[in-house]
């Protein structure tokens, strides 16, 4: 088991679906506790209940990547995420979308949603310079264009991620205090690998890991 670190008497988690997007920081924070989840929903809900149940942590922070929706963000920005839902949760019928959040099936008022969102109310830094962004989570990523409207038409979210709503339902259920911050590598549907921010993106992620770190030691 892991051996627990302190930051002004705080039991802080770390977490990321890969290593990469941890590199930097882990070269600086070697005695921060890390969880490499993997990519994905599943993955993040299970490897992250698992840690939660083997150790008590104050905080939990998960960092990574996301897509843009549009260019109101740039690329390489970093972001913290105010809020987040599963934007693949629903059916598809002529071509549109519909959550099941909010539906008979799932109650969009029942905790831990509230108006269908998984809120961040307690853990968000306070007097950050990052912009806070409404994301969705999908377990699919592709160059449709169709795809890309419905989640806009659905939930009108800034980020799109692969772990993020999966980190926020843990967390809340936990009662753990807790934020998601990202890097934006790319904009939603934009396949050409060419036209991305991936090293620009790790290096400002990574940087602003170590200043929230640091206020949290403060």
């Amino acid at each position: 088991m892991k051996q627990k670190h302190e930051f002004c008497h705080m039991q802080i988690l770390l977490t990321a679906a890969t290593e990469n997007e941890l590199e930097l920081f882990i070269n600086l924070y070697s005695n921060v506790d890390i969880l490499i989840t993997g990519v994905g929903t599943p993955a993040t809900i299970y490897n992250l209940q698992r840690r939660l149940q083997q150790e008590e942590y104050h905080y939990v922070i998960q960092a990574g990547i996301a897509g843009a929706f549009s260019n109101e963000l740039n690329l390489a920005e970093t972001v913290l995420v105010k809020q987040d839902s599963f934007g693949d949760i629903g059916a598809e019928e002529n071509q549109t979308f519909t959550s099941f959040i909010g539906s008979p099936l799932i109650n969009a008022h029942a905790f831990p949603y509230a108006d269908g969102w998984l809120m961040n109310t307690e853990g968000m830094p306070k007097n950050s310079n990052l912009k806070a962004v409404k994301g969705i989570t999908v377990n699919k990523v592709s160059d449709s264009m169709l795809q890309k409207q419905q989640l806009i038409n659905a939930f009108n979210p800034q980020i799109e991620t692969m772990e993020g709503a999966g980190f926020h339902f843990v967390c809340l259920q936990e009662a753990i205090p807790f934020v998601q911050i990202r890097a934006i590598s790319n904009y939603v549907g934009e396949r050409d690998k060419t036209k991305w921010k991936m090293k620009e993106a790790f290096e400002n992620l990574n940087t602003e890991l170590v200043n929230l770190i640091s206020k949290l030691k403060d």
